[in-house]
């Protein structure tokens, strides 16, 4: 008996929308993130990239446990010697919820070449509205 092996022509993507609201930051990011690498397929190929297309909405009521909201920090540096920058999700969720949602998301996707094209199919928004109807994208519940 054979392994089956996908080729990367043979990969069929669908699209899914994920809604955040009332839901826990990391476990929506770490349900795109399986979405993303294809992980939910059975045939899934470590070295084909056969993911789907992700589409993450309600993101600023996302939900973060615990103290996250005042402990967790967003650390950014700017190119300049000393300019090391941080933010508090309090803040960050305030104002960029997108940008979150996101860092979360590459966070639990592999850091090479793989990862980066896994990360072009991921949309965030911070509201109830997106632009892709026209794809006809499932909505995924788990």
């Amino acid at each position: 008996m054979s392994t089956y092996m996908a080729k990367a022509g043979q990969v069929d993507r669908k699209w899914y929308v994920i809604d955040a609201a009332g839901k826990p930051l990391g476990r929506v990011a770490a349900q795109a993130a399986v979405l993303l690498r294809g992980k939910h397929k059975p045939e899934f190929t470590p070295h084909v990239d056969c993911g789907d297309h992700v589409i993450i909405i309600n993101c600023a009521e996302a939900v973060l446990t615990g103290n996250k909201l005042d402990q967790k920090v967003w650390y950014r540096h700017t190119g300049w010697i000393g300019h090391m920058k941080e933010t508090k999700y309090r803040t960050l969720m305030a104002q960029r919820p997108e940008k979150a949602m996101e860092l979360a998301v590459t966070g639990m996707i592999p850091k090479n070449t793989m990862g980066r094209q896994a990360c072009t199919r991921l949309r965030v928004y911070a509201g109830a509205q997106h632009d892709h109807a026209a794809q006809k994208p499932e909505n995924y519940e788990f």
